[in-house]
């Protein structure tokens, strides 16, 4: 009797762990170009799981940039990517977010666009926004609707 419940349990936990995702491949950026605005979002589709979103207005030439979890900061951000860097000013959003605007046409968001890694630090909170390259494309088709 005790084997057959120690086989019902092996099961039952190697049922859950085959359908089980992990975690973080449940994470991906979506591309929501449909209507205005277009924003690509890194996110947990169809929840309210954010990570990152970018928005804009087509044909604005500026990029909305918020960034959910950790601590929300305000002031001068320095963004970086690759050897570009630009200075914007930020604030706090909802949720503890941190928001802040960036010139699609400017040097940073070509090289985050090329790189897919944009780095934003306010006083001493650092924060990273990565594009896997297998979704680097959205990222400038982003950039290219948002382009005027």
């Amino acid at each position: 009797m005790i084997t057959i419940l120690a086989a019902a349990a092996a099961l039952g936990l190697f049922g859950q762990n085959a359908v089980a995702v992990p975690a973080e491949a449940a994470w991906t950026w979506t591309l929501y170009a449909d209507d205005a605005p277009v924003v690509l979002a890194n996110e947990v589709p169809d929840t309210a799981n954010l990570r990152t979103t970018l928005e804009c207005s087509p044909g604005s030439s500026v990029a909305r940039l918020t960034l959910y979890g950790g601590e929300p900061a305000t002031g001068m951000a320095r963004i970086t990517a690759g050897e570009a860097a630009a200075v914007a000013q930020s604030e706090a959003a909802r949720g503890g977010a941190l928001r802040l605007a960036l010139r699609t046409d400017h040097p940073v968001f070509a090289a985050f666009g090329v790189s897919g890694r944009l780095g934003v630090a306010v006083g001493e909170q650092r924060r990273t926004v990565e594009v896997p390259a297998a979704h680097l494309a959205k990222l400038r088709r982003f950039a290219e609707l948002c382009s005027g």
